[in-house]
C-alpha cells in the first residue's frame, strides 16, 4: 500500500517483525510464569534446562504474548488510523522483538513520514494511540483479575517452597515479602502499584502480591499495558502526553510543566541512586561512600545543562535543589520505598537526548475544540491512574 506522500510499506518486514515479537513475548511470558512442574508433567516435546516445552508452556506464553501484542497493536493502529484519517503519511507499525529484557519486546512504533503542521491533527494522532490502547489494557487487566486461579496455583511454581508453606499454614499470601525470599535465598522482582491496579485489586480475592504478580501471564500483560500507556503519556517533549499537554496549555506552560516533571523524575532517580550506590561504594573502601554526592551532582549538572540550554541562572540552583532534596529524601525510609527509583535517570537520559523536554513549535496552533479539550484532560487523568514512581525494582 502506498500512502498519500508516495511511501510504500514493506508488508513482509512488518509481518516478520510481528511474528518475531510474538515468538519472543510468548517464550518470555512462559518463562516468567515459571510453572515448571506443570510443564514437565505434561510430557514436554523437548527440554531446555529445567523447562519442559509443552502445550501448557505455550498456553501460558500465548496468554502473555497475545495479550501484550493485542495492546501494542491497538495502541499503534490508533495512531495509524488517525494519521490516515487526516491524510498524514505514516508507516504501518514496526514491532520490536527483544528476547533479553524479560518481556520479549521493546514495544512497537510507527513512523510519521512528514511534518504535521496542524495542532488539531497532531493532537488527534497523538491521543488516539494511548486512549485506544488504554481500553485494551484495562480489558486485559479485568480479564486477568476475573480469571485469577486459587491459591493452589503456586504449587506449580518451581521452587517457592517457603511461599507454599506460608500459604498452606495461613491460607493467604503474606503481606510482607521479606521473610519469603530471605528463606529461599532469592531476590524478588516487585511490580509497582498504580492507582488503577490498586482499585481493581480490592474487588477480587486471591490477588497475588506485587512481588509474585509476574507469574500470572494475563494479569502481568494488563499491568504492562498500563505501564506502556503511562510512559507514552509522560507530559514531555514529543511523547503522546507531550502533544496533548502542548495542545491543552500552549508552549509557555508546556515548557514550565514538562521541565518541572523531568526535575521530579530526576529527584526520584537521585534518591534511588543514593540508596543503591552508597552501600556499594562504601563496601569498596573507607570513605568512598561519600563519592556518591560527587557522582550524583555531576549527573544532575549534565542533565540540567541540556534541559535549560546552558542557562546557569536555572542550572546552579536546580542542581543544588536536587542534591539537597535527594539527601533529605534518601534519609527517609518511607520516601525511599515509595518514591526513590534510580531507573528514572536512564529514562531521563532518553527523554533529554532523544525525545526532548520541550515541544517543537507547530505551524498552525489553532485552539482545541471543547471535545478535544475533554480528551486531553482524560488523557492526563489516565496517566495519573497508570503511573508508578517505582514501576519495576528488585527487593
Amino acid at each position: 500500500m502506498t500512502d498519500q506522500a508516495g511511501f510504500k510499506d514493506r508488508y513482509w518486514l512488518h509481518v516478520v517483525l510481528f511474528l518475531l515479537t510474538l515468538a519472543t513475548t510468548v517464550f518470555s511470558g512462559a518463562q516468567m510464569a515459571a510453572r515448571i512442574l506443570i510443564y514437565d508433567a505434561a510430557a514436554p516435546w523437548f527440554s531446555i534446562g529445567q523447562m519442559g516445552i509443552s502445550t501448557p508452556f505455550l498456553l501460558d506464553g500465548l496468554r502473555f504474548g497475545g495479550s501484550l501484542l493485542l495492546f501494542l497493536s491497538v495502541h499503534e493502529f490508533g495512531h495509524y488510523f488517525a494519521a490516515r484519517f487526516h491524510r498524514v503519511a505514516v508507516s504501518l507499525p514496526y514491532y520490536i522483538p527483544f528476547p533479553f529484557n524479560g518481556i520479549g519486546t521493546f514495544g512497537a512504533v510507527i513512523r510519521i513520514r512528514e511534518q504535521v503542521p496542524s495542532m488539531t491533527k497532531l493532537f488527534d494522532i497523538g491521543a488516539a494511540g494511548p486512549l485506544a490502547g488504554f481500553v485494551i489494557a484495562l480489558g486485559v487487566l479485568i480479564v486477568g483479575f476475573i480469571t485469577l486461579p486459587d491459591l493452589g496455583y503456586v504449587d506449580g511454581f518451581y521452587g517457592h517452597e517457603a511461599l507454599k508453606e506460608y500459604i498452606a499454614q495461613n491460607g493467604s499470601f503474606p503481606d510482607d515479602p521479606s521473610p519469603i525470599p530471605a528463606a529461599e535465598g532469592l531476590t524478588t522482582l516487585t511490580i509497582g502499584m498504580t492507582p488503577l491496579y490498586w482499585m481493581l485489586s480490592q474487588l477480587f480475592s486471591d490477588v497475588p502480591p506485587m512481588w509474585e504478580m509476574y507469574h500470572y501471564p494475563v494479569l502481568f500483560a494488563g499491568w504492562l499495558g498500563l505501564f506502556f500507556t503511562a510512559l507514552n503519556l509522560l507530559p514531555v517533549g514529543q511523547l503522546d502526553g507531550g502533544h496533548m499537554l502542548y495542545a491543552l496549555v500552549g508552549p509557555k506552560w508546556h515548557r514550565i510543566m514538562a521541565r518541572s516533571f523531568v526535575m521530579l523524575l530526576l529527584l526520584s532517580g537521585g534518591i534511588g541512586f543514593i540508596d543503591e550506590m552508597t552501600p556499594w561504594l562504601a563496601s569498596m573502601g573507607p570513605g568512598l561512600g561519600q563519592l556518591v554526592w560527587v557522582i550524583l551532582s555531576t549527573i544532575f549538572l549534565v542533565f540540567l545543562v541540556r534541559i535549560f540550554s546552558g542557562d546557569y541562572r536555572w542550572i546552579v540552583p536546580g542542581v543544588l535543589g536536587l542534591v539537597v532534596f535527594s539527601a533529605i529524601g534518601s534519609g527517609l525510609l518511607t520516601v525511599v520505598n515509595s518514591f526513590g527509583y534510580s531507573g528514572w535517570l536512564v529514562w531521563c537520559l532518553l527523554i533529554v537526548v532523544l525525545i526532548k523536554v520541550d515541544h517543537p513549535p507547530v505551524v498552525f496552533m489553532e485552539p482545541l475544540t471543547p471535545g478535544r479539550r475533554k480528551l486531553a484532560w482524560l488523557g492526563l487523568f489516565i496517566f495519573a491512574l497508570c503511573f508508578s514512581f517505582r514501576p519495576l525494582y528488585l527487593g
